[in-house]
């Protein structure tokens, strides 16, 4: 049956190939359910450092600060270096922290050129909701690899960030090519 000339019943669709392509990103749905505000209910930042390295996403682990991987990344590879402590802007840190913030954000932009052989990096926090931090209470650092490549029209067009690596592999490619600490 159709509604007019060329129309067709959408049920008569199903499987048809047509001129789009389908992004599935079942892993954001998490992020999608939970509303406007995610991860309210308990700071990510204080939670993770509790939990197993692979469960938290951790990839390093220093005295004051350590590294994991975004929930929800900009780009396969981006970091967080977060202190341990629960404070809200970089002027709050302990001369000890900014250092140890410093050389693990060194740290993390030499492993990801060798897992990843990316470009460039966008460094930076945004403190305070104002600023844009999704998690405005827990100081944290980005670190994200950029490739020459890396730019399409999903961002701008669709709103959309195509990311072709899971979280998990990363992950453990990631924490595996971490110095150990008598390595530097």
């Amino acid at each position: 049956m159709t509604d007019g000339p060329g129309l067709e019943e959408a049920a008569t669709l199903a499987g048809v190939p047509d001129e789009f392509q389908r992004l599935w990103t079942p892993h954001r749905m998490a992020y999608i359910q939970a509303g406007p505000e995610p991860l309210r209910d308990e700071c990510p930042f204080c939670a993770a450092p509790g939990r197993g390295d692979e469960d938290g996403l951790i990839v390093a682990r220093g005295t004051t600060a350590y590294v994991l991987l975004n929930l929800f990344p900009y780009n396969s590879g981006h970091l967080l270096v977060c202190p341990y402590r629960h404070i809200a802007t970089y002027d709050q840190a302990t001369a000890e922290e900014v250092a140890e913030i410093g050389a693990l954000t060194q740290a993390a932009m030499r492993v990801l050129r060798t897992v990843s052989r990316c470009d460039g990096f966008n460094l930076g926090m945004n403190q305070g909701a104002v600023a844009g931090a999704g998690v405005d209470g827990h100081l944290h650092q980005h670190v994200v690899p950029r490739w020459a490549t890396d730019a399409n029209f999903f961002p701008i067009i669709a709103k959309t960030k195509a990311l072709p690596q899971l979280l998990g592999e990363v992950r453990d490619a990631v924490a595996a090519a971490w110095p150990h600490p008598a390595t530097g």
